[in-house]
């Protein structure tokens, strides 16, 4: 494994997404690849890279709405590549505090010692504190945040048809990532060991966080 540091790419565009993993890793970085938002942030959580370089604008989850997760609960620092650079989009890159904004279209060449530069910048700081301390995401009818340890979906006592948690969540992960039921429970496993919470806790955060990825953008 290499000591450069590890790095997640995100691109819908899969000619932009295999070049720059591939410049990457000859750079010798680890790269993680992920073309949506919705593997990104699993992917994010599962291998904790030291970077995220997203693109902005995806079909589905966007850019944005990665960052902010990002941001909000692993504590990720990102930068983002994008074809586009109106004062709307480079007000948001601004806000969400990422790290570099490079614009397409760009080489390796360009990309390696920016990459570089991030993480020599955020290796010298102390490491980005979550703004939710790696909380769970809230259920998205929830009114108040569940105490700590309750999966938020489990109130008091009252038996819940979605209390085991753990069949669903390998089922996402299994429809995901097209894995055997056996390795789909041991990546949530080292997912859950990861994040330091039992099994269930963790099929439990995971299906919060795919209820929320699948919320409507605000208006």
């Amino acid at each position: 494994m290499s000591g450069k540091g590890k790095i997640l790419v995100v691109d819908d565009d899969r000619l932009v997404l295999a070049t720059v993993t591939h410049g990457l890793s000859r750079a010798g970085y680890e790269v993680i690849d992920a073309d949506n938002g919705d593997d990104a942030i699993l992917l994010a959580r599962e291998h904790r890279p030291d970077l995220a370089l997203l693109d902005i604008r995806m079909e589905g989850k966007s850019g944005f709405d990665v960052a902010a997760y990002l941001r909000e609960y692993l504590g990720t620092p990102f930068m983002f590549l994008s074809a586009f650079a109106d004062d709307d989009t480079v007000n948001q890159v601004k806000a969400l505090g990422a790290v570099a904004y490079l614009v397409k279209p760009l080489d390796i060449a360009q990309i390696v010692p920016t990459v570089e530069a991030a993480l020599s910048s955020v290796r010298a700081q102390p490491r980005l504190r979550p703004a939710a301390a790696e909380r769970q995401p809230p259920a998205p009818n929830a009114s108040a945040p569940a105490p700590a340890g309750v999966p938020s979906f489990a109130p008091g006592p009252t038996v819940n048809p979605l209390a085991d948690a753990v069949p669903i969540a390998v089922g996402v992960l299994m429809h995901r990532y097209s894995l055997p039921r056996a390795e789909a429970l041991e990546r949530l496993q080292r997912l859950a060991m990861a994040d330091g919470r039992t099994l269930s806790q963790q099929a439990a955060a995971l299906l919060d966080a795919v209820e929320l990825l699948a919320r409507p953008a605000a208006g």
